[in-house]
């Protein structure tokens, strides 16, 4: 197995000077308006503000002192971006960061408190590997990717290890997928532990790759979207696709409207930031896609940066 529970309960051990251990919340609002128990995992309070800073660490730290001496790089449209960032800053190490023209604000900030040397590209997947590809050969630097990486997916299943000791017999978890990273980690994490339990993915309907790919058996790209939910407009990576097959058991999609939506009810009952790539899994519910009555649910909130000045629900 290119990746076990041994790795990322390892992950969790090597990592856990550099993150949070993040509440799980619930609400008897939102249990009422779905028939079901939701138990969300709080990664919107994570360092940097996203589950991101796991998978970045894991693999900062991973790292032997001859791989790491030319610095890490990476190309990501924000969280994964800052997450290396603030690993290589903790190792003492430069971090080049690759991110689209369109990449929010609040995501570039956060790169540059990191201290990452930001290269702007065309939002492409194409111009953004292209871009990676250049610095890595101008600088030596070691590529971490944002998904494509056993050492970053271990960090990203420390997440559903934690959300499972803190809400035990869970019947199902539910992670959104871009790139497949945090869905790897979840789904070996939580049936590492509870083999019984149920794996769900959900994504925007504009950027189905996931699930089209998942149905097809084979890795369908995602084209050029503008889905609002910007983490997750990525394909599947190759080393995450078979671990997805092997162990997720459905991907839903979900309108940009649903997003928005489940965006905002979390919000204003949670009383919490949450970012719209974040909001796809309650989205899902929400819209019907995913039902979860008589059911205790995990829900990982995946960050919580978003521009303030920008959010979906205002008028233009």
């Amino acid at each position: 197995m290119p990746l076990t529970l041994a790795d990322i309960r390892a992950a969790h051990t090597r990592i856990a000077p550099h993150i949070h251990r993040t509440p799980v919340l619930t609400s008897a609002t939102l249990d009422a308006l779905c028939g079901g128990q939701l138990f969300f995992k709080c990664e919107n309070f994570q360092k940097i503000g996203a589950f991101k800073a796991r998978g970045a660490a894991n693999a900062v730290f991973s790292l032997t002192a001859a791989e790491a001496a030319h610095g890490v790089a990476t190309h990501s449209s924000g969280n994964h971006a800052a997450a290396l960032a603030r690993a290589a800053r903790l190792r003492g190490i430069p971090a080049h960061i690759v991110m689209p023209s369109n990449a929010p604000r609040a995501k570039v900030e956060s790169v540059r408190r990191q201290g990452g040397a930001i290269t702007f590209c065309e939002p492409t997947v194409a111009a953004r590997e292209a871009a990676c590809a250049r610095i890595l050969a101008d600088t030596g630097a070691r590529l971490v990717h944002p998904y494509n990486d056993y050492a970053v997916m271990a960090g990203q299943g420390t997440a559903a290890l934690e959300l499972l000791e803190q809400a035990p017999d869970l019947d199902l978890v539910i992670a959104p997928v871009g790139g497949g990273g945090l869905l790897c980690g979840t789904a070996l994490a939580a049936k590492g532990v509870r083999p019984g339990i149920r794996i769900l993915a959900a994504e925007p309907a504009e950027a189905d790759d996931a699930a089209r790919s998942f149905a097809a058996g084979r890795i369908m790209p995602v084209e050029n979207t503008t889905t609002i939910a910007d983490g997750l407009r990525t394909s599947l990576g190759e080393k995450n696709f078979p671990l997805i097959r092997a162990h997720v058991d459905a991907i839903a999609t979900v309108s940009e409207e649903s997003i928005v939506a489940a965006m905002r009810r979390i919000w204003e009952v949670l009383k919490i930031i949450i970012e719209p790539s974040c909001a796809v899994p309650y989205a899902a519910i929400l819209e019907g896609k995913i039902s979860v009555t008589g059911l205790r649910a995990g829900l990982i909130l995946t960050g919580g940066n978003v521009d303030l000045d920008a959010l979906p629900w205002m008028k233009k």
